[in-house]
């Protein structure tokens, strides 16, 4: 069994493979460590051969949170499958989840509402949808990183997010990249793996 499992969870409209070159850059500052990079479960309205966690048809702040929600079953069947696949069956506390937008808000609802006893949580340009109260597994690390020029997330809403999540008693990081837009930085992936490394140490 390897040391840890690293899922990546793309944005709306991209997919996995969007994401795993970052497993292959991490691969040597994070040795021991597998790392996976599916597709969302449904497809993207939008076209292009792309996926979705849930659709954005029609989507507002009111109804964001029953989206997620609904989201729930068919996320969780695909991080079930995807660790299976690694011989990782049931081993969450060697899971660490990294999303950038939509899969960071997957990500964050699953930290929130504490469905698994995750090693940790990276969430790249995302937001916590999550309108019950947080519910936790405590001693989960989360490292936020925004950019502040993002003109589809707002950065407030990671700020947002972090505030919840830290009065829910969970340790948080939250990092702000001034001039980065709706991306992921060359820092901002620096920064994620030497969290995760520290994450793995603790």
């Amino acid at each position: 069994m390897p040391k840890a499992l690293v899922i990546f969870l793309h944005g709306v409209g991209s997919n996995g493979a969007d994401l795993a070159p970052l497993g292959q850059h991490w691969a040597t500052l994070l040795p021991d460590v597998k790392f996976a990079a599916p597709n969302a479960p449904f497809e993207f309205e939008g076209g292009f051969g792309g996926y979705q966690w849930f659709s954005l048809a029609g989507v507002t702040s009111d109804n964001r949170p029953q989206r997620v929600q609904a989201a729930r079953e068919a996320f969780d069947a695909t991080l079930t499958q995807i660790m299976a696949q690694h011989g990782m069956a049931e081993a969450w506390d060697k899971v660490i989840l990294v999303g950038f937008s939509q899969g960071s808000i997957m990500a964050l609802d699953a930290l929130a509402t504490g469905r698994y006893p995750l090693a940790g949580v990276v969430a790249f340009s995302g937001r916590l949808a999550c309108d019950d109260a947080l519910t936790p597994r405590q001693h989960t690390p989360a490292l936020l990183i925004h950019g502040q020029a993002d003109g589809v997330i707002p950065w407030q809403e990671s700020e947002s997010a972090c505030q919840r999540l830290r009065a829910a008693d969970l340790p948080v990081e939250l990092a702000y990249e001034r001039s980065t837009e709706h991306t992921i930085s060359p820092e901002g992936a620096l920064r994620a793996a030497t969290f995760i490394a520290q994450c793995l140490r603790d």
